[in-house]
């Protein structure tokens, strides 16, 4: 670039209307860098202290150099002030408080000046550069991109996308995809970013979304919404599911997606380093989506706890590897589509835990309302769990039950309410043996039974409730897909291994929801508004008896 001092109009001009196609800036943007440069290099030869201002034509390439000075009355900013009769010589009839302009000569700086105006004409195209690249590319988050690959470092990609670069983490990638430098590159941009160094363009080959945009392009029905990717499970470079719904009866999404001779899934695996992909037809019945995503093992059984959101599949025992897939990936998989918890368990294994969990409920309805066996076992049969479900169950559904009547009902409602209140009375005592406040009980949602494991948490003030998040409090817990040697007939010499647990909120067990979360961190938080208000008035008082003493004084 020829130098903006010593160039003349034309060059200037010339200059400026090259460097904005090239970094395909706003001419104006160049423009105010060469003022801004000029302005910087003449202060340097007239002295920094003057407040210098240039003005560069755009049309005419003229250039305007002059000092801008206040009127006073008297002088103490020889640079940036000019009394009433200096000013009078530069502009008739200027007054005090005036800001009058002092013209300056065009001056032909050196080659230091020159050289240090051109860094700051540099930088501020630099900077409108990056600005345009995040402006360009801020709003395209979830569009797939094609760019040439520029280097490999560290692991990490880099992408030239044209007007910007893009980075493909390691763990975005595809594993063992190799990476050659030159080869053009398909991606989709997760996020951009802003930087000092210039907007961060994040990429990824391996996110979900990159096979739902790949098949959006294959298969014109995906494109036109007449067929919707309603969701999508990857482990990257081996294989991948996705659950798809028509909405023209007329047309099968699984057979549109797979094409003629599997010419369009071919075409999405090709582009995916040959990851196998299962496409399954979705539907709004979460039992039967279950079924087809655990494809192709044989499904006997899906049990679903909403409140847990678990779902609990048995598979013939013959089917067990199959459904759990190679180190668990077909259950895995089946678990990101669906959203849910997938255990697997055999039948040999269902029938022992329902004969465990049976045999648990019944031993406690014996015991609690002091029943025989043969009644407690018929309450469990009829699908009587817990104590409260017979307590405050509707008379009439508990005497309609076989060989009772509506006496047996009411003496059976009664002693299950006696013994919630025993069972309450104990968790009472055990918790304030744990020296958990009594206020804490005053707050909604809480029972006895949660105030006990708060205590044994630790949590045993209404400071200490109130200084927890909601998250802390009733985050659920997160479990692996039961593998293979889970099961309660499990040993060390099966195959696989137990599963992980994510640790979850203190009561995350009970079930409570975000909203009852949120009231009882709110309500134990409401006793520092209290002492607020409480500081506050106590502060006022002295105040007050000082402004009544002297009233009464006078």
């Amino acid at each position: 670039m020829a130098s903006p001092i010593s160039a003349n109009k034309a060059e200037l001009l010339a200059i400026a209307t090259s460097v904005a196609s090239e970094k395909m800036i706003d001419k104006s943007i160049v423009i105010e860098a060469m003022e801004e440069a000029i302005q910087k290099s003449a202060r340097s030869r007239y002295g920094a202290e003057n407040d210098i201002r240039a003005k560069l034509d755009p049309l005419t390439g003229d250039l305007r150099l002059w000092r801008v000075v206040e009127v006073v009355e008297e002088v103490e900013d020889y640079f940036k002030q000019v009394n009433v009769e200096q000013a009078e010589k530069l502009q008739p009839g200027a007054s005090v408080g005036d800001f009058i302009v002092d013209p300056l000569p065009p001056v032909d700086l050196g080659r230091i000046d020159a050289q240090s105006a051109k860094q700051v004409i540099f930088q501020k195209v630099r900077d409108a550069e990056r600005e345009r690249q995040f402006e360009e590319f801020k709003d395209r988050a979830g569009e797939v991109i094609t760019g040439v690959i520029k280097s490999v470092e560290f692991g990490h990609v880099i992408v030239n996308l044209g007007r910007a670069e893009g980075v493909i983490r390691r763990d975005q990638q595809i594993p063992r995809e190799a990476a050659r430098v030159g080869e053009r590159i398909r991606a989709l941009i997760m996020k951009v970013e802003r930087n000092n160094r210039g907007p961060q363009i994040f990429l990824s080959r391996a996110h979900p979304d990159f096979m739902r945009k790949l098949f959006a392009q294959e298969v014109p029905e995906i494109y036109d919404g007449i067929i919707e990717i309603k969701a999508a499970a990857r482990d990257a470079g081996s294989r991948a599911k996705i659950g798809v719904i028509s909405h023209d009866s007329s047309i099968d999404p699984v057979g549109a997606c797979v094409g003629m001779k599997g010419s369009r899934v071919q075409a999405v695996v090709q582009e995916l380093q040959g990851e196998k992909i299962d496409i399954i037809p979705w539907s709004e019945d979460t039992a039967t989506f279950i079924v087809n995503a655990l494809q192709p093992a044989t499904v006997s059984r899906v049990v679903i706890d909403e409140d847990e959101s678990r779902i609990e599949v048995v598979v013939p025992d013959d089917q067990l590897s199959l459904a759990i897939g190679r180190r668990g990936q077909n259950v895995r998989l089946a678990s990101q589509l669906t959203a849910s918890q997938i255990d697997i368990m055999t039948e040999e294994e269902a029938s022992v835990k329902r004969q465990k969990e049976f045999s648990e409920r019944s031993k406690i309805f014996e015991e609690e309302l002091d029943v025989d066996e043969t009644l407690s076992q018929l309450l469990v049969a009829e699908g009587f769990a817990e104590l409260d479900e017979v307590a405050y169950v509707d008379m009439a559904e508990l005497a309609a039950i076989e060989g009772f009547d509506e006496d047996l009902a009411q003496e059976l409602q009664s002693r299950a309410q006696e013994a919630l209140d025993r069972q309450e009375e104990a968790y009472r005592t055990q918790r304030r043996e744990l020296g958990v406040e009594d206020a804490l009980a005053e707050i909604p949602h809480l029972t006895e039974e949660m105030l006990v494991v708060l205590g044994k948490a630790g949590i045993k003030t209404l400071d200490d409730l109130a200084d927890l998040a909601t998250d802390e409090l009733i985050a659920k817990k997160r479990e692996a897909p039961r593998r293979r040697g889970d099961g309660p007939q499990a040993n060390n010499n099966r195959r696989g291994s137990q599963r992980s647990e994510d640790k979850g909120g203190v009561l995350g067990t009970y079930g409570l929801s975000d909203e009852q979360g949120n009231e009882i961190i709110m309500a134990a938080r409401a006793h520092w508004f209290d002492d607020d208000g409480e500081v506050a008035s106590t502060a006022a008082e002295p105040e007050a008896e000082e402004a009544a003493n002297a009233e009464s004084s006078q």
